[in-house]
């Protein structure tokens, strides 16, 4: 039986997922890929499993928006003792005007950056607190942060991300899982292409590789940051952004509407 830890990585056939898979298989890992595409996740496999003959690659095809196939995985996450981190990096984008939306397609985004997110991470929760260590990893987006600047119901789902991995690792830290929040900017995935966008009309000063984000997102986990953006340049400029919203707490929840709004009243 292997001694190396495993990991599940989500989305695992491209992009972001796939670059996961590869840096953990050279960090001592051995790997379980999820994704819809079988034929692209056993290419992966193949040429992770020729350069790392000692790894364990298995291929875990789901389509995690099938209720059936999402169950497969959140059994998986239950019942495999072996598995010790998480990558959640499954998930869709969106373009153009909200009004003009087709909404089974929001919906669509929702279940999938949301709903999917939130079941799978609690799938490896119950695991990790029974054996008092585990890694969760959520891949949201910095449109988390910026919700003037792009469509409104995938920045929504990203913002839910970043919410639900903070509260999150309050609540799981304690119990010896650690849960991090990696917050890409424009990276260079299929993703664009998928949502409508033509990445060769993208800025490409503020597009980066995959592989230089995942690189990033590991060593802001080596770091110990439960929030990780690749991109700032200054860390202190996200401490002090979460120590002000801290700072508001006491002041949301008072028995009696701030004086502002009393004398509006009157």
């Amino acid at each position: 039986m292997s001694a190396r830890p495993k990991a599940l990585v989500t989305g695992a056939s491209s992009g972001i997922g796939a670059v996961y898979a590869d840096r953990l298989v050279r960090l001592g890992h051995d790997v379980v890929l999820v994704a819809r595409d079988e034929a692209r996740l056993r290419a992966l496999a193949e040429r992770l499993q020729g350069e790392h003959g000692d790894a364990r690659i298995e291929v875990l095809r789901a389509d995690l928006l099938d209720r059936a196939d999402l169950a497969r995985v959140e059994a998986r996450l239950r019942d495999d003792d072996a598995i010790a981190l998480l990558v959640n990096n499954a998930g869709i984008s969106a373009a153009g005007s909200f009004i003009d939306a087709d909404p089974d397609k929001l919906e669509t985004i929702i279940t999938l950056n949301a709903t999917v997110v939130t079941r799978l991470a609690l799938a490896a929760a119950k695991r990790f607190v029974a054996r008092g260590s585990g890694t969760i990893v959520n891949i949201g987006s910095v449109t988390a942060l910026m919700p003037e600047s792009f469509e409104p119901v995938y920045l929504a789902t990203k913002a839910y991300v970043l919410a639900l991995s903070q509260s999150l690792q309050q609540q799981l830290e304690p119990r010896g899982v650690r849960v991090q929040a990696v917050l890409p900017g424009m990276t260079r995935t299929e993703i664009w292409e998928r949502s409508g966008v033509d990445p060769q009309a993208l800025p490409p000063d503020m597009l980066m590789e995959a592989s230089e984000l995942v690189d990033a997102a590991l060593a802001g986990l080596d770091m110990g940051e439960t929030v990780t953006i690749p991109s700032l340049p200054d860390a202190e400029a996200w401490d002090e952004f979460n120590a002000q919203r801290r700072r508001l707490g006491p002041f949301l929840s008072r028995r009696h509407a701030a004086e502002r709004y009393r004398l509006a009243i009157e």
